[in-house]
């Protein structure tokens, strides 16, 4: 990663660390501020270790994510960098899995895989979802399964329904 082209928060002095060690949450061209807002309420509940943005997503400082998030831009570790494929490259020579969120014709059941400790979700854009590189690069493409007729969530919702199952498999490990 250029230093030049990452912009990068190590969380606030003054909150308190995060509970273990959590997942990354990856999230390339997310275009909705107020859904990256959200993201980080939820990254900050499910304890997850850092939060990649890429591409077009928002990043603090800006007002719509400081609308959803409540602090939690404050409190969660993130950084900004263009090129998802550079970082997800990046992230696995660090020894994390990589999982893409997103339903194709190769994609499990979010429930149905193991979750290794170092692992990082991607989500993409709120329409056209995961870009195929990045699906490529994917150790598994993993899915939510859907019964309506619209066969989509909110990416916001996506990431708290999949963060909160590595949660609760944590928490069943722990005792």
């Amino acid at each position: 990663m250029t230093a030049g082209r990452v912009r990068r928060f190590d969380g606030d002095a003054e909150a308190p660390p995060l509970p273990g060690r959590g997942p990354r949450v990856v999230l390339d061209n997310i275009r909705s501020a107020f859904n990256v807002g959200s993201i980080f309420r939820t990254c900050d509940a499910a304890g997850v270790e850092h939060l990649h943005l890429c591409g077009i997503s928002a990043c603090p400082p800006n007002p719509q994510v400081a609308k959803t998030a409540l602090g939690a831009e404050r409190s969660v570790p993130w950084s900004h960098q263009i090129d998802a494929r550079e970082l997800l490259e990046g992230l696995r020579r660090e020894g994390f899995a990589l999982f893409a969120v997103e339903r194709t014709d190769r994609s499990l059941p979010y429930t149905d895989v193991p979750y290794p400790e170092r692992c990082a979700l991607v989500f993409g854009h709120e329409v056209a979802g995961v870009a195929r590189p990045l699906l490529e690069m994917a150790d598994q493409v993993i899915e939510i399964p859907m019964l309506g007729q619209k066969n989509s969530l909110n990416v916001a919702t996506s990431v708290g329904v999949v963060l909160f199952e590595l949660v609760r498999r944590r928490r069943a490990t722990q005792g």
